[in-house]
């Protein structure tokens, strides 16, 4: 069986990752797909746990290297528990946020050493990376104005507006050095617009 494809969603707070995950689910699953939806941190029981301490706000004494560790224990959990199964049965991953997040928040956000995270990045996944990652670009103070009606702020959500900006730069530097796997999406219009980009990009890449 020929292993199944990965796609991940990126983006920041507010960039509407989570309605276009559901949108998509949808339309790969009319096409024949057999999708599994996922998220980062999380995704499993175990990996579930890790991210409830990463986004309590009442851990602000977690300092950013303990944050990076946690990241990529959830990570490892994730892909031997559920993500590389999946795969192998020949499913399509669908995943809410991946190792690029880790790249922009605690690389760009906390500016962590990149040699530390790329040799995480190469312990716990090697190279299995997404066939296709959205990145959902869209300003940052946009992006928090969505985020601060939806919920109340998390634990990286209360961070200063230069830390998101940092985040976004991260993405967007990611995107241009890896443009076979990226796409990026202008997630500043309604959730038609940005479908429309999204599914002109999946029908192009994927077929």
């Amino acid at each position: 069986m020929m292993r199944g494809r990965f796609i991940s969603i990126e983006g920041g707070e507010g960039a509407g990752k989570s309605t276009m995950v559901e949108r998509l689910t949808t339309w790969l699953e009319s096409r024949g797909h057999r999708v599994i939806t996922t998220r980062e941190p999380g995704g499993t029981v175990l990996a579930e746990k890790i991210r409830a301490i990463l986004l309590n706000d009442d851990h602000a004494e977690l300092c950013s290297q303990a944050e990076l560790l946690l990241m990529f224990a959830a990570r490892a959990q994730h892909l031997e528990e559920l993500i590389r199964p999946a795969l192998g049965r020949g499913e399509t991953v669908l995943c809410d946020r991946f190792t690029d997040a880790t790249w922009a928040y605690q690389g760009g956000g906390r500016q962590m050493p990149a040699a530390l995270i790329a040799g995480l990045e190469e312990m716990v996944h090697g190279d299995l990376q997404p066939d296709l990652t959205l990145l959902l670009d869209l300003p940052v103070e946009l992006g928090l104005e969505r985020a601060s009606r939806r919920s109340e702020a998390d634990r990286f959500e209360q961070e200063p507006l230069r830390f998101f900006e940092r985040v976004r730069q991260a993405y967007l530097d990611r995107a241009a050095a890896k443009a076979r796997r990226f796409a990026v999406i202008d997630a500043s219009g309604d959730i038609e617009q940005v479908w429309a980009q999204i599914e002109a990009v999946v029908e192009r890449r994927l077929g």
